[in-house]
């Protein structure tokens, strides 16, 4: 049982430092999501472009079919485990991901976790905008053949985009600021819309191509199976680490969403529901859809926005492709602008505000074209590799901080006092513990990434987050010994 020292306040405690405070980061009033809020959280982030590829190519690593479930299905349940240890302190607390971090960072510790993973956020803020303008691209041009000249780069673009896609990756990004400046309730609003709605979209496609195929031309092997009975272990282990590693950014700062639940309770069944069940359905429904564009089109097609496009219908094409975009909109609004928006608003929270937050995230995504970090499969494991070496560390820190170090105990209170005889002040505001675990984390598992080339490292690299966890986890218990002692006295 999680005990709370001191009662979450309903609004920012007139004794609450300013420097550590707002109206944003203060424990919330009322908490009244339910579990299906919480599954269409996980449906807006799983039902994007960037989820049906990455589901899609991991049918092709070369395994037979029951094995790329198995481990889409260990992979999830390992996620589903992981966002349940994450959610309960925020639920608990009623405060967001970078705030339950100074319980181990210190007070002014915890803008490392937060500023981390807050440029995380930023680029994948940017490869979603760019997956979602990519289904623009296709109506646009669909519905006025003569932009298609200016869709391609090589004649029409600079900097690795073409002009059309610049017109509609800028599109898209004032679209989503726009849903995102009206505020949480809004946002919750066009998430319970978007997960469901991809499902009508996804099965409707799937229908027709079964109607232009028939059953028997389903195979859930989308590529030759190549590796067999114990050469095929590594390749299935490889594949729910990459699992791991695309839900990773979310399931870190998964406290930013659980903390509007209204209960630990509701927040696991809409854990359970919208990540094991609803990952492994979508998964199946990919890859049979993705099966079925061989005898339709006569070449494999990954790609769900491309895959729409050889559709006969303008409108069906119409339809889908705007499907695909504001599900992609969904993902990049819950998993990649809220968490900057509570991060960067950490960092100065009287100077910006949540919304400044989220801003500063949207205009980053445009700098570090990010069109350039997705553009290929090998490009795709290498970012995950590395963002997965930054958040392991991360998420070590805090489960150990607050299940084994802290055993579950949060003064709410001193979470927003810079008075030296504060729980969370460390010294001078930093745990040292914290910051060590976490470089010597990081370090260590972005290594192998960097240098693949090296024999072994190429293994390594796919358990980046793995080993960043890992040592995040032992290193701070290790350098906590002598706190760990001082809380069991007291």
């Amino acid at each position: 049982m999680t005990e709370i020292l001191a009662p979450a306040p309903a609004a920012p405690a007139p004794d609450y430092d300013p420097r550590l405070t707002n109206a944003d980061l203060a424990p919330l009033r009322q908490q009244r999501w339910g579990a299906y809020n919480i599954v269409a959280f996980w449906m807006s982030d799983v039902h994007s472009v960037g989820g049906y590829v990455t589901a899609g190519s991991l049918f092709a690593l070369g395994l037979a079919s029951w094995q790329v479930l198995a481990a889409l299905l260990i992979g999830i349940g390992i996620v589903y485990l992981l966002c349940n240890l994450v959610a309960k302190p925020s639920q608990a607390t009623g405060v967001p991901y970078p705030v339950i971090c100074r319980s181990a960072f210190g007070v002014l510790g915890a803008n490392i976790p937060a500023i981390i993973r807050g440029l995380i956020a930023v680029a994948w803020y940017g490869i979603q905008t760019f997956l979602a303008s990519a289904a623009l691209d296709v109506v646009l041009v669909k519905l006025f053949p003569g932009l298609a000249p200016y869709a391609v780069t090589a004649d029409h673009g600079f900097l690795g985009l073409s002009l059309l896609g610049w017109g509609s990756f800028l599109t898209l990004w004032v679209v989503q600021a726009a849903v995102f400046w009206r505020g949480m309730d809004s946002i919750r609003r066009f998430i319970d819309f978007c997960g469901p709605a991809v499902y009508v979209v996804m099965f409707a496609l799937c229908g027709y191509l079964l109607a232009k195929a028939g059953w028997s031309a389903v195979d859930l092997n989308l590529g030759e199976v190549t590796y067999t009975g114990w050469a095929s272990v590594p390749v299935m282990l490889g594949a729910i680490a990459l699992v791991v590693s695309y839900f990773s950014g979310p399931m870190l700062n998964f406290g930013d969403f659980s903390r509007y639940g209204r209960s630990f309770a509701a927040v696991k069944t809409g854990n359970f529901l919208g990540l094991p069940v609803n990952f492994l359905l979508f998964s199946v429904l990919v890859v049979v859809t993705a099966s079925l564009t061989l005898p339709v089109y006569g070449e494999l097609i990954t790609d769900p926005v491309e895959t729409v496009a050889r559709i006969d219908s303008t409108f069906a094409i119409v339809l889908g492709a705007l499907t695909f975009t504001v599900a992609t909109i969904g993902i990049n609004i819950v998993a990649n602008f809220i968490s900057p928006a509570f991060d960067f608003s950490h960092v100065s929270p009287q100077r910006i505000s949540w919304r400044a937050g989220g801003m500063i995230a949207a205009v980053g995504s445009v700098l570090i074209t990010p069109w350039n970090l997705y553009n290929n499969p090998e490009v795709i494991h290498y970012t995950l590799e590395v963002l997965g070496a930054f958040i392991g560390p991360l998420f070590g820190v805090l489960i150990c901080d607050y299940y084994l170090v802290r055993k579950q105990k949060v003064r709410v209170d001193d979470l927003f006092t810079m008075s030296p005889g504060g729980t969370y002040w460390y010294r001078k505001g930093y745990h040292p513990a914290a910051v060590l675990a976490t470089a010597v984390g990081a370090v260590v598992a972005v290594f192998p990434v960097l240098a693949k080339g090296v024999p072994g490292m190429h293994t390594a690299a796919q358990y980046s987050w793995f080993i960043g966890a890992g040592l995040g986890f032992a290193v701070y218990y290790l350098t906590t010994g002598r706190l760990r002692a001082a809380l069991r006295e007291d």
